[in-house]
């Protein structure tokens, strides 16, 4: 028994902000903000939106092109560090908005690493639980959590929804997931947090007048952690199923940073045109933003039957983790 992907979906909210847009805000400038991340504009919520909301157009997509019902779903991971609340979880929520029968649902939080940490859990319950379909997604209400007067930070994220059903396939169906790899290495997570708002700082007059419910981040210290999980994580993936470097037709890295998402291509020897880049339009959506271009490459057709894909992903945690699989 196998698993492959058997239908994909997104959904960005229709707001979006620019550059232009940030430089009223905060001390920046386009200039600056493309030339250290590669972003241009991303996509912000409505005050009315969250991770639920966002989520559902995107399931409805992966379950149409699946052709499956919400019947046919045997569990349901959801990938957020941005949920409804804390508890029920949203993949609860989204059980009673879908309709579904009793399965098993939870949230996971892996940061923006959050989709492929998901997507191997999917795989497992599939190959060694007997379930039949898995509904993974990686969604983001990041706007919701960002300080606004950060100029660091403010112009980095946005908000964001990607879905995946994943089914059986039997041995000698080519197509399928290949193989995959997760770490982590909690001595950097205070590079990359949310202080407040857990059972450690709870809400107080004192963690919302310092912004202590919004995302930290010491940029550079992030950055170097990045490009060694990055190219480690895409290396023993394709290690674990089997690949060369040369038998790999697309990646798919977590849209963070264009440097970053440079340096891992350059490792892997993929030219430019052979990655997945959606930075530029809707910046780092954390969870969302591998599942956000795996649709995207999906829809415009430029992913081929029997193409080798690399999706790989880092973040708070710090936690990194990738898949590979043959469409």
């Amino acid at each position: 028994m196998k698993t492959k992907i058997l239908g994909t979906g997104s959904n960005l909210p229709d707001r979006v902000l620019t550059n232009a847009d940030l430089e009223k805000i905060v001390d920046t400038t386009d200039e600056w903000i493309v030339s250290r991340s590669g972003i241009r504009e991303r996509r912000i919520a409505s005050s009315d939106d969250s991770a639920s909301t966002l989520t559902m157009p995107a399931i409805e997509r992966a379950l149409e092109r699946a052709h499956l019902s919400p019947q046919d779903i045997d569990a349901i991971i959801i990938g957020t560090i941005t949920p409804d609340m804390f508890f029920p979880s949203t993949a609860c929520i989204l059980q009673k908005k879908l309709g579904c029968r009793r399965i098993p649902c939870f949230d996971l939080s892996a940061g923006c690493t959050g989709f492929v940490y998901s997507l191997v859990i999917a795989d497992s319950l599939i190959r060694t639980k007997g379930f039949k379909n898995v509904l993974v997604v990686g969604v983001e209400v990041l706007s919701k959590i960002t300080n606004w007067d950060d100029r660091g930070t403010c112009v980095l994220f946005g908000d964001g929804a990607g879905a995946a059903i994943l089914g059986r396939t039997e041995d000698d169906d080519p197509s399928g997931l290949m193989g995959s790899f997760l770490s982590a290495d909690g001595t950097f997570a205070k590079l990359l947090e949310m202080p407040a708002g857990g059972s450690r700082l709870p809400a107080s007059e004192k963690t919302v007048k310092e912004n202590l419910h919004t995302i930290k981040m010491l940029g550079n210290e992030t950055f170097k952690a990045a490009v060694r999980a990055m190219e480690e994580a895409s290396l023993e993936g394709l290690k674990s199923a089997g690949l060369e470097i040369s038998e790999l037709d697309w990646l798919i890295p977590h849209q963070a940073n264009i440097r970053i998402i440079e340096f891992t291509a350059k490792r892997l020897k993929m030219p430019m045109d052979k990655v997945v880049i959606t930075l530029d339009k809707y910046g780092n959506t954390s969870a969302s933003s591998v599942p956000i271009a795996l649709d995207e490459a999906f829809s415009s057709g430029r992913i081929k039957p029997g193409q080798t894909v690399l999706l790989v992903a880092f973040g708070a945690g710090f936690t990194w983790g990738s898949v590979v699989f043959r469409a």
